[in-house]
């Protein structure tokens, strides 16, 4: 088909003219009666958001995808050009993609009548079919429809009563695209009513230029929940001419959080060598988030998004990674200590509430870590109970025994790897409480697991923990009070 240029070629091979949401949907019939996946590489919608999208791309619908930042709304749209056809027809320099044999543009019209069967004819890629625009107060109806260009009638020595001194917006010129817009209740409410006809009739009004033109496209909305949001809404006309809305998420279990954090990590290959991550602190990393979205310092109706794990995870590398250049190693493995360096990755990705502006964004992110290991704690070792009646029988006597013999204990950020080992090994009861509670745990992410240990007695209150200047303290915690005192 690409060798065709022109138009009577372009009949010889009998092509059919289809529209946009035929194309998807034939395509989209296609793939599912194969057995492929639809939407490759966006995890956690297989039986929710998925499913939705499908059946409103088989009714031929304009869809808004609703739901909080960070929940692959864009990326939905964008693997939507996958269901394109790979290549389609527009008559060589048309400004909106005009389909060799249904023209709608005066400047196509005339050029078939002028060339007929001799009109040339461009190829356009699927790649090329996707238009998106981010909804911000300044958007004009110019912007998305169009308006007079003086300087084409200037050129062209037009009079302005001639529509061909129309010059189109992003809509027309996303004719046979699909075009996504972005955040739609930021669009002011008058932009959104200049939509109402190109969504239902599919006309549009330029300067009082009434341009009759069935444009052929795909409509993707995005938007946050309206309650959710200050900055505007969705106008009630728009929304009853969308004809599906569906609503998104966010991972509802580790480990399809994790896939998520590990596909969209901007690591490269000697990061990955050089840094070894246990697959305890990938739980623990993405845990973190979880917490947030349930934290009172936090606006949940704000949403915590996939991207705070993501920038955490790369953080949490980097860390690790400039620990290994200072002591000239080639290879580290991350620590639990390292998780204080995905702090910065974490302040700038969430909206506090009064109480957390308060409380101040590090230690809200702290907070979170804290929250994290006391969660996840308990699904290793036995629970901590905050009041004993046998001290002596708790499962962690002998561990906080040896904190009270010993004056401190330091877990340096720099420590190179033997001298790390070597300073938890010297904890005995930790290995013993290892070796009764998780025997078949990875040798190799052991160490992870005994700092766990101290950091998880330290949030449920039967450690001390304080910053020093190069690492973290641990001591006994009534010696502790004592020594305050």
């Amino acid at each position: 088909m690409k060798n065709i240029q022109t138009l009577a070629e372009l009949k010889q091979a009998g092509y059919i003219s289809k529209s946009i949401k035929d194309e998807l949907r034939d395509n989209l019939r296609a793939k599912i009666k194969a057995g492929k996946p639809v939407f490759e590489g966006v995890h956690g919608f297989e039986n929710t958001v998925i499913p939705e999208l499908e059946r409103a791309i088989l009714s031929r619908h304009n869809i808004n995808l609703l739901g909080l930042r960070g929940q692959a709304k864009t990326r939905l749209a964008r693997k939507m050009i996958e269901l394109l056809d790979e290549y389609i027809p527009i008559v060589a320099g048309s400004e909106i993609n005009d389909d060799p044999l249904q023209p709608i543009s005066r400047f196509a019209k005339d050029l078939i009548a002028e060339k007929g069967d001799a009109t040339p004819i461009q190829w356009m890629h699927r790649s090329e079919r996707f238009a998106e625009k981010l909804a911000t107060p300044d958007v004009t109806v110019a912007d998305l429809i169009g308006d007079v260009d003086p300087i084409k009638a200037a050129n062209l020595k037009l009079s302005y009563a001639d529509d061909r001194v129309i010059h189109f917006g992003m809509i027309p010129r996303a004719n046979r695209c699909i075009f996504v817009i972005n955040e739609l209740p930021d669009l002011q409410a008058r932009i959104q009513v200049a939509l109402f006809n190109i969504l239902q009739e599919g006309d549009i009004q330029i300067r009082g230029f009434k341009v009759r033109m069935p444009l052929d496209m795909q409509f993707v909305f995005t938007a946050n929940p309206e309650d959710y949001t200050n900055r505007g809404s969705i106008v009630t006309p728009l929304k009853d001419r969308i004809g599906s809305q569906i609503l998104t998420h966010y991972p509802e279990t580790l480990a399809i959080a994790r896939t998520i954090t590990h596909q969209e990590a901007k690591l490269n290959t000697v990061q990955t060598e050089a840094v070894y991550v246990p697959s305890i602190a990938k739980d623990l990393l993405e845990q973190i988030s979880f917490e947030a979205r349930e934290s009172e310092f936090i606006d949940a109706k704000s949403g915590v998004s996939a991207r705070m794990s993501i920038t955490a995870y790369e953080n949490l590398i980097s860390t690790a990674e400039r620990r290994a250049l200072l002591n000239g190693s080639d290879t580290t493995v991350v620590r639990l200590s390292d998780f204080m360096g995905i702090i910065p990755a974490i302040t700038g990705k969430v909206e506090l509430v009064y109480e957390g502006e308060q409380e101040g964004a590090a230690v809200v992110a702290q907070h979170l870590i804290g929250d994290a290991i006391r969660t996840f704690f308990p699904a290793y070792f036995p629970k901590i109970e905050k009041l004993e009646r046998d001290v002596d029988a708790s499962p962690y006597a002998k561990i906080l025994e040896w904190f009270f013999a010993e004056s401190g204990f330091e877990l340096l950020d720099d420590a190179t790897d033997d001298t790390y080992q070597k300073q938890l090994d010297a904890i005995q009861p930790l290995e013993d409480l290892i070796q009764k509670y998780q025997p078949e745990f990875p040798v190799q992410d052991k160490y992870f697991l005994k700092e766990l240990i101290l950091w998880g007695l330290v949030e449920y209150n039967k450690l001390s923990k304080d910053r020093v200047a190069v690492g973290y303290q641990f001591k006994d915690l009534y010696s502790s009070y004592i020594n305050k005192l």
